[in-house]
């Protein structure tokens, strides 16, 4: 809202309006501001939380050694991030951009459905909302953001990007002229409708979906996009629910989607800049500088939340939290073409993800024949280091008996973080190790 009225008063000659039309400065001011309102409404939404017995079910000791320190602490922290996120946008953000309404639809509706699942864990039962409502509210959102990326005249991609040399005339320090080169970027081709996406590693990295179906025809474009939906929903599926698994233990969901954010809000950087764009060789995505806004806004927002959210917790995410941030950083991804780099980024919600799904295909099949069978001491994957000497029956046999002992909760975060920022960085090189 600030965006349009600071530019409008820009043309009465209002000294600083000019400021507004620079996409670095309205990131800093989403950052602060998220910062700042996380910070402080974070402060009265606990102590409101506290006053209406708002607090999660809890824990069991057998599987977190640590849950009696945390009985009483309020859970659905996550709407401190929502809102934190959401009002600088609506701040500093241009409103009439597809992708800023794309990305404050999937933060208001991932919200709400972790909302109801928490209110019902509170109020009603701890199992919460079916899991298969969850993965419907899921689905919808997926095939809601890739049909639009589909159909919407506004979400175009510019490729083929070149520069070309041309010789402009310079006056030399001691008044001679000569002539100098110079480089300009040009669109060597219209903005179209694109199911390319990055494919990381790979020099000529450019991969259209629509080639899976050459044998198609003419008929192949549509079903690009049709899988190009598809793939959309499972990738916003699966990192919304690798985000929920990781919220397990005080700040590291936060922290590891911090750093993730901040890989992202520099892909989209790049991805917005024309010249940034051809000398990288990738996409321009037009309009994708108000993601960085977003991006900004989202930081902001986590780093506030570990304020009260950094060991010892003073307030959980909750699934409100959780699910929308791995949706938000699903979707970012999906919009600036680098879903495939997802797995890379996200390899920590991945390993959660892959440890439960393993787990529980040996627990069932170790059941099925009378065994105690388990890949992990305990899965989601975090969970495996806080398991104490002999809290295992010993019939129990664990094919991956490590760590040995128990770690503190605060540095098993910790490392977690470390290995983030270590996959963060290896993202971002895959700009130029092509």
């Amino acid at each position: 809202m600030l965006y349009y009225l600071f530019r409008y008063l820009e043309q009465f000659g209002i000294s600083g309006s000019h400021l507004w039309s620079y996409i670095s400065f309205r990131s800093l001011l989403a950052l602060v501001a998220a910062l700042v309102i996380s910070a402080w409404f974070g402060e009265y939404f606990i102590k409101w939380m506290r006053r209406h017995n708002g607090t999660e079910a809890q824990r069991d000791s057998a599987v977190d050694p640590y849950g009696v320190e945390k009985k009483g602490v309020p859970t659905m922290g996550g709407v401190i991030i929502l809102v934190s996120i959401v009002v600088p946008c609506l701040l500093f953000g241009r409103l009439r951009n597809i992708y800023m309404i794309l990305m404050l639809v999937t933060t208001v509706w991932l919200g709400a459905l972790g909302f109801i699942d928490d209110y019902i864990k509170m109020k009603v039962s701890k199992e919460g909302l079916s899991p298969r409502l969850k993965l419907l509210g899921q689905l919808i959102l997926g095939i809601c953001v890739g049909l639009t990326l589909w159909l919407s005249p506004d979400a175009v991609v510019r490729e083929n990007l070149s520069r070309h040399k041309t010789m402009v005339e310079v006056t030399t320090p001691d008044g001679a002229t000569t002539q100098a080169p110079a480089y300009t970027v040009s669109y060597s081709s219209t903005p179209s409708k694109s199911t390319v996406t990055t494919i990381p590693f790979v020099k000529n990295n450019n991969f259209h979906y629509s080639d899976v179906f050459r044998w198609l025809g003419k008929y192949r474009t549509a079903a690009g996009w049709i899988l190009f939906v598809l793939v959309t929903t499972f990738i916003v599926m699966a990192v919304s629910n690798g985000a929920n698994m990781n919220d397990g233990m005080d700040g590291m969901c936060a922290g590891n989607s911090a750093i993730i954010a901040v890989a992202l809000g520099i892909l989209a950087y790049v991805s917005s800049h024309i010249e940034y764009a051809e000398y990288l060789n990738i996409m321009f995505v037009p309009g994708s500088e108000e993601l960085v806004i977003f991006c900004c806004a989202l930081v902001g927002a986590l780093i506030g939340f570990l304020w009260y959210n950094a060991y010892p917790a003073q307030i959980f995410m909750g699934d409100t939290g959780s699910l929308s941030i791995g949706g938000i950083l699903a979707v970012l991804a999906i919009i600036i073409h680098k879903e495939l780099l997802l797995p890379l980024l996200c390899v920590v919600f991945l390993m959660e993800s892959v440890s439960v799904m393993l787990q529980l295909r040996v627990a069932r099949w170790g059941n099925a024949r009378g065994k105690k069978l388990r890949v992990f001491k305990r899965a989601p994957f975090h969970d495996t280091f806080r398991v104490k000497p002999g809290q295992l029956t010993p019939d129990t046999r664990v094919f991956i008996d490590w760590p040995k002992g128990c770690w503190l909760e605060s540095k098993i975060t910790v490392r977690f973080w470390i290995i983030t920022i270590i996959c963060a960085a290896l993202a971002i090189i895959t700009l130029k190790t092509r």
